[in-house]
């Protein structure tokens, strides 16, 4: 059994179900990304390219003042349309590095290296497909430099909470003394602002969550209902946890291939994904718990949004 099919027949298999939101972004899922991002109730996106817009200079001088020499890795870079800009502003300093975008969609990546060469002329851009950790490793056979990561669009944000302060020691474990960090925070707010996120009135997070399940059956000849689920966002003020279930609406079963086959009762939800919403003290706290220190705060005008940039200790 290949790794996607173990992951998704454990997720279907148990209690409560869930499926790993990693598996969102083949072509398609890529492609709605980029529509969702668009939408006018997706704050997160605009939030941050505000930061990265008019603040990306400041940026770049907050790192050139900390690192004279380095490269930019970027977590998940997607379409890099934020980080873009503090590229374009290292360049801007004459700064001598190489781009790493990391991406598990090897479309992303190929899309990078041929297009952002020619948007910023002397960008060097190497990319790395495949998961975070295991590109983090194997980076370290191709530079020795320091490293500034970016691990932008609240993507810390998709993490349980109660696993975060492990992540977050398992990336600086990658790292070296000095090495930086600038990790984007979605902030807790009005509620109804954050749900509206996750619910846009066109539909398009509802077919983005769906086509996970087209996904699954059209690679492993599955045969998920997907007119018999549907999208349901639900946000915990208390907590700061945004949570994306596609919910059966029926009792039915599914076969998985030829992993066996799966039961849905009526209303039974499946987990897609958490958007954890933060304050800036928590964000804080797990700089100081995971052996970083916090260097630099970067917000947009709203207030709705943070990007943290850290040091290594």
């Amino acid at each position: 059994m290949d790794e996607f099919l173990k992951e998704i027949w454990a997720g279907l298999t148990a209690n409560p179900k869930y499926l790993p939101s990693k598996y969102f972004y083949d072509k398609t899922g890529d492609e709605l990304f980029v529509q969702i991002m668009d939408c006018p109730e997706y704050y997160l996106t605009r939030c941050e390219l505000e930061i990265f817009t008019k603040q990306g200079g400041d940026m770049a001088i907050a790192i050139q003042d900390r690192l004279k020499t380095f490269d930019v890795v970027e977590l998940g870079a997607g379409d890099c349309t934020k980080s873009k800009h503090l590229l374009k502003a290292l360049l801007a300093q004459d700064t001598d590095f190489t781009y790493y975008p990391i991406d598990i969609s090897a479309n992303v990546i190929s899309n990078l290296e041929e297009q952002l060469p020619q948007e910023l002329q002397g960008l060097k851009v190497q990319g790395l497909n495949g998961e975070y950790f295991a590109m983090l490793e194997s980076l370290g056979t191709l530079s020795a430099r320091n490293k500034v990561v970016l691990f932008l669009g609240s993507n810390i944000g998709n993490i349980p909470i109660d696993d975060t302060t492990g992540f977050l020691k398992q990336l600086g474990s990658y790292l070296a003394p000095g090495d930086l960090l600038l990790t984007g925070f979605d902030l807790k707010k009005d509620p109804a602002v954050i749900l509206a996120a996750y619910n846009d009135k066109g539909g398009i997070t509802r077919r983005f969550n769906l086509n996970l399940l087209q996904r699954i059956n059209d690679t492993f000849g599955a045969d998920l209902n997907l007119a018999q689920f549907e999208h349901l966002p639900v946000y915990d003020e208390q907590t700061g946890a945004c949570k994306s279930y596609l919910v059966s609406n029926k009792d039915q079963q599914s076969h998985i291939g030829n992993a066996g086959s799966v039961t849905f009762g009526a209303g039974e939800r499946i987990l897609m994904e958490i958007s954890q919403k933060y304050t800036a003290a928590q964000t804080d706290a797990f700089a100081i718990a995971t052996g970083f220190a916090p260097t630099a705060y970067f917000t947009d005008s709203k207030g709705w949004f943070l990007d943290a940039l850290w040091t290594v200790v």
